[in-house]
């Protein structure tokens, strides 16, 4: 019984494929592993982008602290099980993001 390799997708470029093509079934794996991280990333700056690109910023919050300019969003980030808030904003191509304080778990 013979097995046929799988068709790569008509849309990804030559030279990925035939760099996949000669990749070790580790490297594969590992391949896959990032190929998926980055996307999610990937996926994650377009959505900060649009939202970014979506805020209406007219007046600078009080509690926003000076180095943190007025186009900034609060986003919730999980650590050990405890939730905080950051304040978070893009510079250039990159996502910055400055601690807030804790979220009270009555609001």
């Amino acid at each position: 019984m013979s097995y046929e390799p799988p068709i790569p997708p008509a849309n990804l470029p030559t030279e990925i494929v035939n760099a996949l093509n000669e990749a070790t079934p580790e490297h594969l794996r590992d391949v896959a592993s990032y190929a998926e991280a980055l996307a999610e990333h990937e996926d994650r700056e377009a959505r900060l982008e649009e939202e970014v690109d979506d805020a209406d910023v007219e007046e600078r919050p009080d509690d926003l602290p000076d180095d943190v300019p007025a186009k900034a969003t609060i986003t919730i980030k999980e650590i050990n099980d405890n939730r905080y808030y950051y304040w978070q904003w893009r510079e250039g191509d990159t996502v910055t993001s400055k601690y807030k304080g804790p979220v009270n778990p009555d609001e």
